[in-house]
């Protein structure tokens, strides 16, 4: 069975004495409301893959790495086998949305439209995007 590794961020800021996760929907039909994530490339380690990708997907220059989370084997809905890394990182950004074209590999056309929750509770997450979520908000206090 193939084995796919993928980088996943959790990606927050303090806002108005708040903590909040950054989460986006993309412009094309079915794929639910995601957290940032992409695939380690070959050469290349989940940390490093994770600032790539954060940064592909984002625009967002200025990230801090916190420390990863979470790893785990997740059966993708594809067939493909997940190894997936779940990291935390953190921001001082102030928009509340935007909208971003993602720079990576295969991404051609789409265009991701950003926006923070406070709870898990807020929205639905697309399957195993919300997985370790609790693990975040537990981890870091206002």
């Amino acid at each position: 069975m193939q084995v796919v590794e993928k980088a996943f961020g959790y990606i927050t800021r303090e806002h108005e004495s708040r903590l909040q996760v950054l989460v986006f929907e993309q412009n094309t039909e079915g794929a639910g409301i995601q957290i940032p994530k992409g695939t380690v490339e070959k050469g290349e380690t989940p940390l490093e893959a994770v600032t790539r990708e954060m940064f592909e997907e984002t625009g967002l220059p200025h990230l801090t790495v916190k420390g990863l989370i979470a790893q785990d084997y997740f059966n993708h809905h594809s067939g493909v086998l997940q190894k997936r890394y779940f990291y935390h990182l953190t921001t001082n950004e102030k928009r509340d949305t935007w909208q971003h074209c993602p720079t990576g590999v295969n991404e051609s056309g789409f265009v991701f439209s950003f926006y923070w929750i406070s709870s898990e509770q807020e929205v639905t997450l697309a399957k195993g995007h919300g997985d370790y979520m609790h693990r975040v908000l537990a981890r870091v206090k206002n």
